[in-house]
């Protein structure tokens, strides 16, 4: 049984013949190469396209580089990128006529100086270039500054709720809490059992995603950031910043990491694509707030596995799950903050910092959105609702609960609704 990538599927399918070279970026085993090599090249096929013109090249394959003479255990004994020239012709030795040709190809920031042959390419009027990678230092903010603004970008997460219900069926409940324990990754909707799942993400977290930036970066203490990556994850949905963090890292494990390190850290989690900073936003000053900020994961799994699931936290999680979704639904997310006076009990006005859970915005687009565990009274609501009461634009309110309700809008206004219909519903921000 497939599953459907829709959303990425038509943006490539769109992006065509947009005179931009299609960069697909996301973290690694979210399912580019399956989007980009089985769900994009089956449509071309199905299009019309003849297969001879749809060029296939992976950089990570042994099949594939052997086909240009390079060998992939060699390529990494010398920790070096694959001849750019020996590519060139083998490409070369594909183009038979002038009819438009598609290459596809996958993690090409192996390839040396491949900025310089993506744009050579893309000068050819019957080229069509889409690319994936797995780190953004290659494949999204500095390639798109290498590839003089010819770059477009398509960023990949891990299934939506939605994506992986559609593929699984069954109790949405069951499905739901299930989704939030082991996250989105393909392969973990693919696992039969709860362990199976778990193994997975454990070898990947270690063998991959950890030996990646312990690689790229070449650093010395992979227990240091892998200790700093469960302390992260131990506080999602909490205001954070780097002197809070080396003191909990020194606190909690006897060592000290300072701030500027932590904050490089952070970076190089954040270019790896498992994490994601989100900043706070002043809604009165109309600023943003550096410090402190928050920090989600970009696959709840990922997160549960940093702490061995040993916190497994629904109301964090689902805060955090809340944030990838309108990530998915391509809003730019921020952390909204009101600043009010207010009387304390001695009579006396003094400043107090409100919190909005989330500010997505979309062009002309804004919505305010609150994640709230459970509201088992008026005082609760009051409470999760003060920082809208503060907000004096027009733009919608909503409140996300986890539990069934009726959608419904309160009489302040603010849309009430339960998490489930929030994430499968795709107009649920409109309701």
């Amino acid at each position: 049984m497939e599953i459907k990538r829709d959303l990425y599927l038509n943006k490539l399918v769109n992006a065509i013949g947009n005179g931009s070279i299609k960069v697909i970026t996301g973290v690694r085993r979210c399912g580019k190469s399956y989007i980009l090599n089985t769900l994009f090249y089956n449509h071309l096929l199905q299009s019309g396209i003849d297969k001879s013109h749809i060029i296939k090249f992976a950089f990570d394959s042994a099949e594939d580089l052997n086909k240009i003479g390079e060998d992939l255990i060699e390529i990494d004994v010398e920790k070096r990128k694959v001849d750019y020239k020996k590519f060139m012709n083998y490409i070369s030795s594909l183009i038979v006529d002038d009819n438009k040709y598609y290459l596809l190809l996958d993690e090409v920031q192996k390839l040396s100086s491949f900025e310089t042959v993506l744009l050579g390419y893309l000068g050819r009027e019957n080229f069509e270039l889409f690319v994936s990678g797995s780190n953004s230092k290659f494949l999204s903010k500095d390639v798109i500054t290498e590839l003089r603004g010819r770059g477009y970008e398509i960023h990949v997460l891990p299934l939506s709720f939605s994506e992986y219900y559609d593929f699984i069926k069954g109790n949405e409940g069951d499905r739901l809490e299930e989704y939030m324990v082991f996250g989105g990754l393909p392969r973990v909707a693919l696992a039969n059992t709860n362990d199976e799942k778990m193994s997975y993400l454990k070898t990947q977290m270690t063998n991959t995603y950890l030996k990646d930036i312990v690689e790229r970066y070449e650093l010395h203490d992979d227990e240091g950031i892998n200790e700093l990556l469960k302390i992260i994850a131990s506080g999602i949905s909490g205001l954070t910043n780097p002197n809070k963090l080396s003191n909990a890292f020194k606190s909690l494990s006897k060592k000290n990491l300072c701030p500027d390190t932590i904050d490089k850290y952070i970076d190089h989690f954040e270019d790896a694509f498992i994490l994601n900073k989100v900043l706070r936003y002043d809604l009165k000053g109309k600023a943003y707030i550096s410090t402190p900020y928050k920090i989600y994961f970009e696959d709840v799994g990922l997160r549960n596995v940093a702490l061995d699931f040993r916190q497994v936290e629904f109301t964090h999680i689902m805060e955090n799950v809340i944030y990838n979704e309108l990530k998915y639904r391509g809003y730019n997310v921020d952390v909204g903050n009101i600043e009010v006076r207010e009387k304390n009990k001695e009579g006396n006005r003094i400043k107090k910092n409100l919190e909005v859970d989330f500010i997505a915005n979309k062009g002309s687009q804004r919505y305010y959105i609150q994640s709230v565990y459970d509201i088992p009274d008026e005082e609760k609501w009051e409470q999760e609702t003060k920082s809208f009461d503060n907000i004096k634009d027009s733009f919608k309110k909503i409140v996300v609960v986890n539990k069934n309700v009726v959608a419904r809008h309160t009489e302040s206004g603010y849309l009430l609704i339960g998490l489930k219909e929030f994430l499968l519903n795709s107009n649920s921000l409109e309701l």
